[in-house]
């Protein structure tokens, strides 16, 4: 992905209950739970990818692993293995206090969500972002969508008004089309489930076909006219 023109790669921690993915990114998790993936693995496998690849690498995780595991073990394990930051779905803006006081201090950027449901609560999440604002599409859960809601240009427009931070699309791109469409109003867009079908799709044979459709993405954000330029984020190898 870094090689076919990724800007960063999210990597998700596998959970047995992640209430903010689709069935795709949910049988990824289950399948990599019954393979023996852990956390810990993942933090290994961090560190060495972090000797190949200079892109930034950012995990997505949920709250209950972070303390089961131990939220200052965790983030020092984070900052150890070449973890630029982390995306949180399920906690809370308003109750980010304890973890983003513990990201700061072990130099991991907790990356902020914003969603259609936000409205009125957009420009004081803006305000906090860092690293770049992570624009929910749609409303539900991860997955591809052959429609993305019109609404979030609305959402960004909301955001640049108080912040500079880059702000990104996700939730539901899932080809060339969307992806170019998405550049024209933001600073990035995610790719996850189109990603992760991919994978499962080819098995250990995955890696051209992964690479071709993220250089395809690159491709077709390249075209359009964002005097920013768009950047394109791959989820989840």
């Amino acid at each position: 992905m870094a090689d076919a023109g990724a800007d960063m790669v999210e990597i998700g921690i596998p959970f047995s209950d992640p209430v903010a993915e689709g069935p795709v990114i949910q049988a990824a998790s289950e399948r990599a739970l019954k393979n023996g993936a852990t956390t810990d693995k993942l933090l290994e496998m961090a560190a060495r990818l972090r000797h190949k690849i200079q892109i930034p690498l950012v995990f997505m995780t949920y709250l209950n692993p972070i303390y089961v595991y131990g939220m200052e073990r965790f983030l020092s394990a984070c900052r150890d293995s070449g973890i630029s930051g982390i995306i949180v779905p399920d906690m809370p803006f308003e109750e980010k206090g304890d973890l983003s006081e513990e990201c700061a201090k072990f130099g991991i950027t907790l990356i902020s969500m914003v969603a259609p449901t936000s409205s009125e609560r957009v420009a004081m999440i803006a305000k906090e972002a860092e690293g770049f604002l992570y624009c929910v599409s749609s409303l539900g859960v991860t997955g591809m969508r052959s429609e993305i809601n019109a609404g979030i240009e609305k959402i960004i427009v909301q955001a640049k008004k108080v912040t500079d931070v880059s702000c990104a699309i996700g939730f539901g791109i899932s080809n060339a089309e969307q992806a170019k469409d998405m550049a024209k109003i933001s600073d990035g867009v995610i790719v996850g489930s189109a990603i992760v079908k991919i994978i499962e799709k080819y098995g250990n044979d995955c890696i051209e076909p992964v690479k071709q459709f993220v250089r395809t993405m690159k491709e077709a954000i390249r075209s359009c006219t964002n005097s920013q330029g768009p950047r394109t984020c791959a989820r989840r190898s």
